[in-house]
């Protein structure tokens, strides 16, 4: 007799009921995401999912993992310090184009030049749909919002166009009225070693009309079989697209996790020993970005000092007060190991 526990889709579902407007795509997002994590057997107890601020963002209260609904354009610093803090945890970072490339643009660039080993589903509206119609940064060019009486004067960011030129590692496409391949692009976005950005077309029925899901579904293309992954040249060609919608992986490489080339760095910082190395459980199961073997470094003496020289130390240099002002992975010989900043406010736990 087998006592292996298996999830179903329906396991991954908590008590809150979504509150999006009837018709809304980001419904048929949700039934992808709890799909998906099902298909990849995620322990609800080791997965997180973080959200910025916006419509989409409501996301984590609805599904039974660990979920975190911070600020506005912040899911990403909070997803990264996640996955560096506890690195055998699944991290899924989800949010609305505006929460991502408007006040978040400067974490989408961060996350995605370091490559954190997380994943990012962005449900892309063209619209800042939970402030009432006003244009956002994909909205295209021309339309009228609540924003844009006379139609909208700048031109459209493409998502996709903008996650390659930053150095995402893999990059795709989705539209939420396609569960089934949204589904299948969302396990594989969680499977990447790295950086995996998803952007999916999720029509706003309020804001951007009734109409808008059936033109959507009408200008969908399957990425062509014999598309490279590994040519940036090639992905680009299937950005800032008018006339058709291409879902599929676009852009897939191998590069060096942050965790990794972290625990590359042999230096030491303003007197400070180097952090521990950062492995998670999915990076050593890659043998081509296996870590690198780190130095062992012997601890400062104010380090094995007692709590009153500790109180004496002098105050730490300038990077190594800023490594304690934004954690790198050591502390100050200054301060002691309370639990000052470690509280983590979830809006729920599985």
């Amino acid at each position: 007799m087998s006592c292996e526990v298996t999830f179903s889709p329906n396991d991954f579902k908590s008590d809150l009921k979504p509150v999006w407007c009837p018709g809304c795509g980001d419904f048929a997002v949700l039934n992808s995401v709890y799909r998906a994590l099902a298909d990849l057997q995620c322990l609800p107890q080791n997965t997180v999912i973080v959200s910025g601020i916006g419509c989409s963002s409501r996301l984590p209260g609805y599904v039974e993992t660990y979920g975190f609904n911070s600020l506005h354009g912040r899911a990403l610093p909070i997803a990264t310090g996640v996955k560096l803090a506890a690195p055998k945890m699944t991290v899924v970072a989800v949010g609305g184009d505006g929460d991502g490339i408007a006040i978040g643009g400067n974490h989408f660039m961060h996350a995605a030049r370091r490559n954190v080993d997380i994943a990012y589903f962005m449900m892309d509206n063209e619209i800042y749909g939970l402030t009432k119609g006003q244009a956002g940064p994909t909205t295209p060019s021309g339309d009228k919002t609540k924003s844009t009486t006379y139609g909208n004067p700048d031109a459209a960011v493409d998502p996709c166009g903008l996650a390659i030129s930053l150095g995402a590692s893999w990059v795709a496409r989705a539209f939420s009225g396609d569960v089934k391949g949204t589904t299948e692009l969302m396990t594989k976005a969680i499977r990447h070693h790295g950086f995996a950005f998803l952007n999916i077309i999720s029509p706003c029925v309020t804001w951007r009309g009734e109409h808008q899901s059936k033109e959507l579904r009408a200008k969908m293309r399957v990425l062509p079989a014999e598309h490279e992954v590994t040519n940036r040249e090639a992905a680009l060609r299937f950005t800032d697209e008018k006339d058709s919608l291409t879902v599929g992986v676009l852009y897939d490489i191998g590069r060096r996790l942050l965790s990794f080339r972290r625990a590359a760095v042999p230096a030491v910082v303003g007197g400070h020993p180097p952090r521990r190395p950062i492995a998670s459980e999915r990076d050593a199961r890659s043998p081509e970005f296996s870590a690198p073997s780190a130095p062992q470094w012997p601890a400062p003496a104010s380090l094995l000092s007692t709590a009153e020289s500790a109180r004496r130390a002098p105050l730490p240099t300038a990077a190594a007060r800023a490594c304690d002002a934004f954690p790198c992975g050591w502390t100050s010989p200054a301060r002691d190991s309370t639990s000052a900043g470690r509280s983590l406010l979830s809006i729920h736990a599985p």
